[in-house]
């Protein structure tokens, strides 16, 4: 597989060959996008909750995130690697968004970062991250970030003032130089609108058609336990099928079944004769 590139996204919006793309948060997650030919794989602060065990996305920390994101850039090649920059590191100011956004490129190798929110102070902060040299995604819609001044987790784009907002912002944040616009929980009608006005690539999540698709990992592997979002489509059953490999590794301890003498390692009668030498037996 190729490498990766903007160009090569923007092609593909152009061409109308959808963009795949995944949310890992390690190194084998990363191995197996990579290996199943995915596009771009985006370090999620989602990470917080599905690997973490966090209750929100906003726990997360720089650092923390860069653990993660630093893992899956080691596991990927081709793929292109955007990374989340977590709640807190880039509301202050510009200057603190791009010095979280060089971190992730320096530190962790990202090739671009995402912003949630298309208000002023949020273009402000992704033409400053432009300005400095780092590809920016956008992300608007349900943004898990600042979900309690939307009303929760629900969907957005369903009333007139809600769809006015994210029309406003996916106008906004194209203005402001993202290359790429990432569109959660909106109606399909909606994203279809933007689709074709927009000439940056979208990537939906519960949104319908659109130019590419993300999906976290996890979800799709049917990792998650609980209540998954209506968007979910579960891909696999590894959560399952781990808990019965590890329920019958158990049994198989518990019953002095494992390990048997094919998993055990032989020594010589020398060595026992000297371990026993040793013991004073």
């Amino acid at each position: 597989m190729s490498q990766i590139t903007i160009p090569l996204l923007q092609q593909k919006k152009r061409s109308g060959e959808p963009i795949v793309m995944v949310t890992a948060y390690d190194y084998p997650g990363a191995r197996a996008a990579e290996r199943a030919g995915v596009d771009m794989v985006l370090v999620g602060d989602s990470g917080a909750q599905v690997v973490l065990g966090h209750s929100s996305t906003v726990a997360v920390t720089t650092d923390e995130m860069l653990v993660l994101a630093g893992a899956v850039r080691r596991g990927t090649t081709s793929a292109f690697v955007v990374c989340d920059v977590p709640f807190g590191s880039t509301e202050l100011s510009d200057e603190q968004a791009v010095a979280t956004s060089v971190r992730f490129v320096k530190e962790a190798g990202a090739d671009s970062v995402k912003l949630e929110g298309g208000s002023e102070s949020r273009l402000s902060r992704i033409r400053a991250i432009v300005a400095a040299g780092i590809p920016v995604v956008g992300h608007i819609g349900l943004t898990p970030q600042t979900a309690i001044a939307l009303g929760g987790l629900r969907a957005q784009g369903r009333t007139r003032e809600s769809a006015e907002r994210l029309v406003r912002e996916a106008l906004g944040v194209e203005a402001a130089g993202a290359f790429c616009l990432v569109i959660e929980a909106v109606p399909s009608e909606i994203t279809q609108l933007l689709r074709g006005v927009l000439t940056i690539p979208i990537i939906g999540i519960g949104a319908g058609e659109a130019d590419g698709q993300v999906l976290v990992l996890h979800d799709l592997l049917g990792v998650t336990e609980g209540h998954t979002a209506k968007f979910v489509k579960q891909y696999g059953t590894i959560g399952d099928d781990t808990v019965a490999a590890i329920s019958a590794y158990t049994a198989e301890v518990r019953d002095g079944v494992f390990p048997g003498s094919e998993h055990q390692y032989a020594a010589g009668e020398d060595a026992v004769a000297a371990a026993r030498s040793a013991l004073g037996i």
